[in-house]
Parts: C-alpha cells; structure tokens; sequence
C-alpha cells in the first residue's frame, strides 16, 4: 500500500507520534536537499533539518491541507536556515558598489552540462554565508531583492551588490573548472 502523507499528518495531528517518523522519511531528502545548499556544509545542513523538523512539528496543527504539505515544510525550513545564519554568523555585507556589475552566467552554460549537482552545490556552499543567503534566496526561491532585504533587515543595494559579488565568484570557479577541462 503507497504511504499516504496526508493520513500521516492527521495520524500525528490525533496523537500517533509515529506517524511524524513517517512523515519524516517521507519528505527528509528533499528537505535536506534545501538544508544542504544553505549550509555551509552537511553537519550544518544536519542542524537546520533537525531544527526544521522540530518546528514543523510544533507547527503541523496549522497546517490547512490546501496546497502541498512539502511546500509548507520546504517554507519553514528556509526560514530555519535564515534563523540559523541570523544567530550563528555576523553579518559581513557590502554597500552597493556603483562599479559592480551584475555578472551574466548564461554564457557558462556549456560548462554547467560537465558539472554536476553535487559540484555545483559545492560552489554555493563554498560562498561566504551571507552570499550563499542572497544567492539561493534569489536564485532558487525567486525572491525579489526588495523582499531579500525585508527578509534579512538589510538594504536592496545591499542585496543587488552581495549577489553581484556571489556571481561573480561562481562565474570565475566556473571559468576555472571550464579551463581545467579544456586543459584534459
């Protein structure tokens, strides 16, 4: 019989604490999937999945069925990892630089095809916190750099010039992984 998520967070919602174990197995990888490009590294990325998932289940009860339960989730454990870097990391952020440009990536597309995920997601790990933040919360959760800046209590400058540089740190090991494999 397929597992059912959704009778696994009413089993858990009535007070079967099994069934939060089941809902753990059933969403944990992708949900460290997230962890994994905010954290710095795999211990940290473990930190964030533990602290997201006690938080979901402090929260399951408001949950309302509409919309998919891994995109609720997937929200608190963004927010999680926002928390983790609040209280873990100063913040190390640049004014915006009238001199920086926004670096265009879309020419290392042919590079991106010989990287894999795993490579890829090497690179954003290896940004500075605050980088890694900017990058993924624009990049992959589509934020705009107004709400970037409500989100961080920073400035939209602020967000514009640290994604400008986290670009262009990605775009050199990108050139340099390009050059090492056109080197072979």
């Amino acid at each position: 019989m397929p597992f059912d998520l959704k009778n696994a967070i009413c089993a858990y919602l009535k007070g079967d604490l099994n069934a939060f174990e089941n809902i753990y197995q059933s969403i944990s990888p992708k949900m460290f999937g997230i962890c994994m490009r905010y954290a710095g590294n795999r211990e940290e990325a473990k930190d964030i999945l533990q602290d997201g998932f006690i938080k979901i289940s402090q929260q399951i009860q408001n949950y309302q069925f509409e919309g998919s339960f891994e995109g609720w989730a997937r929200k608190i454990m963004i927010n999680t990892a926002l928390d983790y870097y609040r209280s873990k990391m100063r913040w190390k952020m640049t004014e915006l630089d009238e001199s920086n440009e926004v670096v265009n990536m879309e020419s290392d597309e042919d590079i991106l095809g010989y990287l894999s995920y795993q490579e890829i997601l090497l690179m954003v790990q290896e940004l500075s916190p605050t980088y890694r933040l900017i990058f993924n919360l624009y990049a992959f959760e589509g934020l705009k750099h107004r709400e970037i800046a409500e989100k961080l209590n920073i400035s939209e400058g602020t967000s514009k010039s640290n994604l400008a540089d986290a670009r262009r740190i990605l775009k050199r090991r990108i050139e340099a992984c390009n050059q090492y494999i056109n080197d072979k």
